[in-house]
């Protein structure tokens, strides 16, 4: 499909053990419809019917009617081909409490969307870097205020790109960027695309020499490399006096592989990923799971159409180098996966019986840390997430909800008071819809206690 011509650049769980016999029926029918469909490619024409989960919203205090809601919103996305397919999850205290599957994986192939589809995070990697480094934290190897030149050298001294009129001025940084300045994107580094500095980072393979700036998937060389390049460039404002989204947490991806002696590919499997049972979740996918891997769509015109192949689209995350792990945007995972992660910072860094992270490291991750920098409407930045400190600063979440998203179009909420996580995985960039918020808002208008 050719893409149309506006492309802009932008940005089970196993918490229920096996299902009952039922559960089992629906997903040999659902396959079974499936491979009907490549027999027969007329079935695939019609719109693919949702995934659900048993009917049990009522009892832990969703209401049914209202749950019926978010199907309609889902639906309405996909049956007006504005996003080609979504899978949607949340989880109350812990348990499932609505799942669902719609629409299509791959439109062109005749693959449904499914809840065990893969997705590219983007952003959403953050978090689980994020969690990474307060680990690390807690091993005695990191310090929260600690110069990060400490683990990059060319960190040690770094500079300001400064306007002056017409001309920019290199000038020494006020002080040495920390962890956590990193953590709460506060270190005034950006994604490099900025006027000002964008040919400074191009001719160092960064900023719009890397898909849209945050993309290092395509890269011959370890995230390392990468980051001590990044070093010895202008940032964009003076650490601690603004907050700034950028290359803040594909920098921690390198201190958590200097600090733990490890590549990161290897500590989120050994510390993260294989502890808390996220067996689909990975910085570049395994070839056998080629056919759970979300095709990439752009909005286009009030519709989806195909998304280009390369960094800007597709990326490479299957076939590539797969050397360089971005710690800022390069992890896959699927909602099931992700959520048993969300559920573990939700629940004070523990899952079962398994604790990852102490009480008190996780409240630092979820609390505002940035002050006003990140928002002056009720809105902070802690370590990782973005926090609501006023009610009504981000739809209906409560005070004390923290989440965040993805370019690719990932969505997430978690609300502790509440006892929900919440997540929309879809993959779409550009992403000119409101789904992510017409989603929440019919998530929330659910709750009943």
């Amino acid at each position: 499909m050719i893409l149309a011509q506006s492309w802009f650049d932008s940005i089970r769980s196993s918490f229920a053990r096996p299902r009952t016999a039922r559960r089992t029926v629906v997903a040999v029918a659902t396959f079974t419809f499936a491979a009907l469909s490549v027999l027969n490619p007329a079935l695939a024409a019609d719109p693919p019917a949702p995934q659900t989960a048993p009917a049990k919203s009522a009892a832990r205090g969703l209401s049914a009617d209202r749950t019926a809601r978010i199907d309609r919103v889902l639906n309405q996305y996909i049956d007006q081909e504005r996003v080609a397919g979504a899978v949607a999850l949340v989880l109350r205290d812990g348990k499932p409490v609505y799942e669902r599957a719609v629409g299509w994986s791959d439109k062109e192939s005749g693959r449904r969307m499914t809840m065990d589809t893969i997705f590219r995070l983007a952003s959403q990697s953050k978090a689980i870097t994020s969690a990474a480094i307060m680990m690390l934290v807690e091993d005695g190897k990191i310090n929260l205020d600690e110069n990060v030149g400490h683990f990059i050298p060319t960190f040690t001294k770094t500079t300001v790109a400064v306007k002056d009129g017409d001309a920019i001025k290199i000038v020494p940084a006020k002080r040495a960027i920390t962890i956590h300045d990193l953590l709460t994107h506060t270190a005034g580094i950006s994604y490099g695309t900025d006027a000002h500095v964008a040919a400074l980072y191009e001719a160092k393979g960064l900023g719009p020499a890397a898909g849209n700036g945050w993309y290092t998937a395509d890269k011959d060389e370890d995230i390392c490399d990468t980051m001590e390049r990044l070093g010895t460039l202008p940032f964009v404002q003076q650490p601690g006096e603004a907050f700034v989204y950028g290359y803040n947490t594909d920098i921690l991806g390198c201190v958590i592989e200097k600090a733990s002696g490890m590549s990161f590919a290897d500590f989120l499997q050994t510390r993260i990923a294989g502890p808390l049972g996220m067996k689909d979740t990975r910085f570049f996918l395994k070839p056998a799971d080629r056919t759970r891997f979300a095709t990439l769509y752009a909005s286009s015109m009030g519709r989806y159409v195909r998304a280009p192949e390369g960094s800007k689209g597709q990326g490479h995350y299957l076939e590539g180098p797969r050397k360089n792990y971005s710690g800022g945007a390069g992890i896959t995972s699927t909602a099931r996966d992700y959520s048993r992660f969300l559920e573990m910072i939700r629940n004070g860094g523990k899952l079962g019986d398994l604790r990852l992270l102490s009480p008190r490291s996780v409240q630092l991750m979820v609390t505002n840390q940035s002050g006003t920098l990140h928002s002056t409407t009720g809105l902070g930045f802690g370590c990782g997430f973005q926090t609501v400190d006023r009610y009504g600063a981000s739809g209906l979440a409560g005070v004390g909800a923290f989440g965040w998203g993805g370019a690719y179009g990932t969505h997430y909420q978690v609300d502790p008071k509440s006892g929900m996580v919440i997540e929309l995985m879809i993959q779409l960039m550009p992403n000119d819809t409101d789904f992510s918020k017409k989603f929440m808002t019919a998530v929330y208008t659910a709750l009943v206690d």
